[in-house]
């Protein structure tokens, strides 16, 4: 099992590469198997989540193609047999349930394992299973799988998101253009990637209203075409290096091949704490201050603060002058990061979905571990202000969902190496 080994503080200058978006591609492949024929998606993360979905979607019997050098992943339906997604895959990723929709959306039935992914918070299918319903899709769960079966025709349906979600709006999209007559979703989620989904299949011929909006009116299509579609740039990963960069006051980066328009609310409160922020094109030029100042946030659905980004904001409000809060209005327990963050030296207390944070406060060196994606960065970002040397272990979290994090860090002057602790002990 690997670590990060990181060597603080260190300011960070110069230009980073954003990668594609690993939550924008994931849906994109799910919906190439509705399609006739290959479909090549590009601009794609080398990254695990994409090398687990790939094989789950391969045990169908398509063929999927990942030229790694081009970052082009195509994958081919035309074999698919088997109509499962098998529980040892499907742990280990929770968008791997998007083969249900997809499944059961071409085919007309599906047998696929509940999901796993990052443990924390309370994050049920039941609107997934609910919408399918109320489609009048059966559905029944059995020893950990949801088997679903299509009636020959599903006629006028609706159903509401209570609360919105992107999951399964999603999913509910990808069972309903090849099978529903008219199906209208309420509540819809409206983040980037859902947009880019139904804009993508749309692009493949499906009929589908309401694009961008928070009610979507599907009606039904024969079959979907073969396309070529360019992924998504991170807004994930760019709000994170936006963030790592306003940490040490004399840090200056510029990060290059972002969507500024994907990232919501999140530059209107980034500015708010003295960061200097200049958007280019696709180019985002970020210049540390001299003093950050406490900015408190409430996450939210897009376009609000993205929850993805809440561990690392409340992370960089250690280092600010003052006091601030950090709620998480999305998920009620994702503040695992926090007594890592403590054995740093930060002054945190979590009160329910709610961290006060107070700042300044120095940082220095210890061994910290976490147990999910984006709590494994924010410790990262911690351990390049911290004094001294700091292992970050679990790395496996962050190779997850940042490609290439220690090589794009270490370009702009971060001392951060990954170990083998086998090889160590």
């Amino acid at each position: 099992m690997d670590k990060f080994v990181i060597q603080g503080p260190t300011p960070l200058n110069g230009t980073i590469p954003i990668s594609g978006s690993k939550n924008a591609a994931l849906p994109l492949m799910a919906a190439a198997l509705l399609g006739d024929g290959p479909t090549t998606i590009t601009n794609v993360p080398k990254l695990k989540d994409i090398y687990t979905f790939n094989n789950v979607i391969r045990v169908t019997g398509a063929q999927v193609d990942f030229d790694e050098s081009d970052e082009e992943l195509t994958i081919n339906p035309d074999n698919i047999g088997h109509l499962e997604a098998p529980y040892d895959l499907v742990r280990k990723m929770r968008a791997s349930f998007y083969m249900l929709g997809a499944l059961v959306g071409k085919y007309g039935k599906a047998k696929v394992s509940l999901p796993g992914g990052c443990a924390w918070g309370p994050r049920p299918v039941d609107l997934h299973l609910g919408g399918m319903r109320a489609m009048g899709i059966d559905i029944s769960l059995e020893e950990g799988y949801v088997y679903a079966q299509a009636p020959d025709a599903i006629g006028k349906a609706s159903f509401t998101l209570e609360p919105s979600s992107v999951g399964a709006t999603i999913n509910l999209v990808l069972a309903s253009v090849l099978q529903a007559d008219k199906f209208v979703l309420h509540n819809a989620a409206k983040e980037p990637d859902v947009v880019l989904l139904c804009e993508t299949l749309a692009e493949m011929g499906a009929d589908i209203d309401g694009i961008g909006t928070n009610t979507l009116t599907i009606r039904g299509v024969d079959s979907l075409n073969s396309i070529t579609v360019r992924n998504a740039p991170d807004r994930i990963e760019t709000g994170t290096f936006m963030i790592a960069a306003a940490m040490h006051p004399d840090s200056e980066i510029t990060l290059t091949g972002t969507d500024p328009s994907e990232l919501g609310v999140f530059p209107e409160y980034f500015n708010k704490t003295g960061a200097a922020c200049t958007i280019d094109g696709t180019d985002i030029h970020i210049k540390a201050p001299d003093e950050i100042r406490p900015v408190s946030i409430d996450t939210g659905v897009y376009p609000g603060f993205p929850t993805d980004l809440q561990a690392q904001w409340c992370t960089m409000m250690t280092q600010a002058a003052g006091e601030s809060t950090v709620t998480d209005t999305i998920y009620d327990d994702r503040f695992s990061y926090v007594p890592e963050l403590v054995r740093l030296g930060a002054d945190i207390a979590v009160e329910q979905n709610s961290a006060c944070v107070n700042g300044p406060v120095p940082l220095s060196s210890a061994s910290v571990m976490s147990t999910d994606l984006r709590a494994s960065v924010s410790l990262v970002l911690a351990a390049m202000v911290a004094k001294g040397t700091t292992d970050v272990l679990r790395i496996y979290h962050l190779d997850r969902g940042y490609e290439d994090l220690e090589q794009k860090l270490s370009g702009v002057g971060a001392q951060i190496e990954r170990v083998d602790q086998n090889e160590e002990d």
